[in-house]
């Protein structure tokens, strides 16, 4: 079996709603309030911020559709965008997880929806992370996003995989069902230990 893995929320920390309840200050936005302002800042990841993701927007033009769209200050919106790679720490019952597999001979890739930018800054800072991969795919990189099929595809040719043979870990249930479609089996992620006990049901893990 051939295991890919999402990274954000399966082996890297993101709560989103901590990190605008930080950096709006001008709404001065207590956890509910920062939940809340979740779905209108990112756009459940689609609109502006998916193409952020498919790599066809930059940064800077990001920022200020944001501002645009929300009425927030840009520098507040700027400062948002900065500050996700800072809070993308990896997760340490994911980090071991993924080491028990790759001692068991398990070959491993991930494949995630991430701006170029971000990509660069992950590789740099978690390198030891990405020492448990043979290889992997970045959104911005590709010009493709999840949930859409043809990322699916791509990665199976890149990888040299055949998808019926491959599980692919996600923690958002349209990806986890896009993959399905594309003929991979697939497992919601909600956390690491939901995870291994579904892995010791297929008998990937000793």
């Amino acid at each position: 079996m051939h295991l890919v893995f999402d990274m954000a929320g399966v082996l890297l920390h993101w709560q989103p709603h901590a990190l605008l309840q930080r950096a709006l200050a001008s709404l001065a936005l207590d956890a509910a309030g920062a939940r809340a302002w979740v779905p209108r800042f990112f756009e459940n990841f689609g609109g502006d911020w998916g193409e952020f993701d498919r790599g066809t927007v930059e940064p800077a033009a990001l920022a200020e559709r944001i501002a645009r769209r929300t009425g927030l200050p840009l520098t507040e919106v700027q400062a948002v965008i900065a500050g996700v790679p800072d809070v993308l720490q990896p997760m340490s019952e994911s980090l071991a997880l993924l080491q028990r597999l790759r001692d068991g001979g398990q070959r491993l890739h991930y494949l995630s929806n991430m701006p170029a930018p971000y990509a660069d800054v992950l590789e740099s800072a978690h390198a030891h992370l990405f020492a448990h991969f043979d290889g992997g795919l970045f959104s911005g990189r590709v010009r493709m996003i999840k949930p859409e099929r043809e990322i699916f595809d791509h990665a199976a040719q890149q990888f040299g995989l055949e998808p019926a043979a491959t599980l692919f870990i996600d923690d958002v249930a349209p990806n986890v069902a896009a993959a399905r479609d594309a003929g991979w089996q697939a497992l919601q992620f909600i956390d690491a230990a939901q995870c291994e006990r579904e892995l010791l049901k297929r008998g990937l893990l000793g």
